[in-house]
């Protein structure tokens, strides 16, 4: 079995091509779901982000064709090949370890995509998706992601996609204070967008959202004021940001809608952040006259800010996760083995029984303490003969000698009747 990725992040791909990626939940689980429907996947991990669709799974030889096709079934795309990176084995492990210590974000260091990763595995692992090897690979990675975020000051000086878009707006308003703002979404990316948002000192912020509950149910922790979906580009009028974060799978600005908008405003200007992926707004509503739009990629320049504190902690970040992949690595080898040893246990197991029921049928007179001692030593000698087998194979894991001994416990211990290891 070969442990791989396919994916595209915001190095690999512009927006335009990552928004096509983008998995809702419902549709993810569903595709996991029906994983065995794919020939030679056994395994699969998606990981989703407004920067990355990746696919960590477990596939037998040859089966690169049913990778692709999952990527494309579970995107409803069909995507150029030139956008996708492939990893596979350790190079596989050690680019997990960075996405979750956040080195491969487009903000250094940042923080929330632990949590994604937490989030994704734990679908996968719902939906029955994965077993021994993703399960292993996941909990360590999460596990180093911890330990670099407490043994580095990677996090101290990082920013967040949030706090990147608030600090462009800041910086092309010439500071936010006294300025209002109208924040589409709710979702977590939204509520710390505002609290950035208030921590630049704007006086006033609007929340909408197509459930009106969970726009009142923000504003009440921001402070703010929560308006319906529908009447929010009217009070647009007034505003100077608008903000938008809401993982609709389509525009929810249109052109005609801030063309009505910027009517209204007699001509005042006013500043678009999309943060959303897929995009909320419009391409073309950047082209109206009195319109500011940038997207998640126009954030780079503002995330430069304390970059060079960040690379330093990168680098002990860095060492940190070539310990920890070696550590992952180390304790595949032995996986592999797993199924073989614990066959040949149950075998040998399963043969003392027999001998030992055979002994008791001859000896109906013994006590139950003779019983317990005929076990314990029978238990022993099993042991004892396993031993010496079970520590050449693991001596072996990982070295030219692994195909030898494995096949020879193979030959030695499986009989024409049995073929307790045919499927190994």
């Amino acid at each position: 079995m070969h442990l791989k990725i396919l994916g595209l992040n915001h190095r690999t791909a512009p927006i335009e091509i990552r928004e096509k990626f983008s998995v809702s939940k419902e549709a993810l689980r569903c595709g996991l779901e029906n994983l065995d429907g794919y020939d030679g996947l056994s395994e699969a991990v998606v990981l989703t982000t407004c920067n990355r669709s990746e696919i960590y799974a477990v596939t037998a030889e040859g089966c690169e064709a049913s990778l692709y096709q999952f990527l494309n079934d579970l995107t409803g795309g069909n995507i150029d090949k030139k956008f996708l990176y492939e990893y596979e084995g350790e190079n596989c492990a050690e680019h997990l370890f960075e996405v979750a210590a956040g080195l491969d974000s487009l903000v250094l260091g940042e923080g929330q995509i632990l949590s994604q990763v937490k989030e994704a595995y734990a679908i996968a692992k719902m939906t029955a998706a994965t077993s021994t090897i993703l399960n292993t690979l996941f909990n360590r990675a999460i596990a180093s992601g911890k330990r670099v975020r407490t043994e580095t000051k990677i996090t101290y000086n990082s920013v967040s996609v949030a706090s990147a878009a608030v600090e462009l707006a800041a910086k092309k308003l010439g500071g936010l204070a006294d300025k209002s703002a109208l924040i589409f979404g709710a979702g977590k990316m939204a509520q710390l967008t505002a609290q950035h948002l208030l921590s630049h000192g704007v006086k006033k912020i609007f929340v909408a959202n197509h459930h009106l509950s969970r726009a009142e149910e923000m504003a009440a922790k921001i402070g703010g004021q929560a308006v319906a979906w529908e009447d929010a580009f009217t009070g647009a009028a007034h505003v100077d940001i608008i903000i938008t974060s809401t993982g609709a799978p389509h525009y929810v600005v249109k052109p005609w809608q801030t063309q009505q908008l910027m009517t209204r405003r007699g001509g005042r200007g006013i500043f678009f952040i999309d943060i959303a992926v897929p995009r909320d707004v419009d391409p073309e509503v950047g082209k109206i006259k009195g319109v500011t739009l940038y997207n998640i990629d126009d954030l780079e320049s503002a995330v430069e800010k304390n970059l060079q504190a960040r690379q330093r902690e990168a680098i002990l970040a860095k060492k940190i996760i070539v310990e920890d992949v070696a550590a992952v690595m180390e304790r595949f080898k032995y996986l592999n083995f797993q199924p073989l040893m614990a066959n040949l246990s149950e075998r040998a197991e399963k043969m003392r029984q027999r001998e030992v029921r055979k002994i008791l049928s001859k000896l109906p007179d013994m006590t139950d303490d003779e019983r317990k001692i005929l076990e314990q030593m029978t238990r022993r000698i099993v042991r004892k003969l396993l031993r010496m087998p079970m520590m050449k194979l693991n001596a072996s894991a990982g070295t030219d000698s692994e195909n030898f001994y494995t096949q020879a416990v193979k030959a030695l211990f499986t009989d024409e009747e049995e073929k307790i290891f045919a499927k190994n």
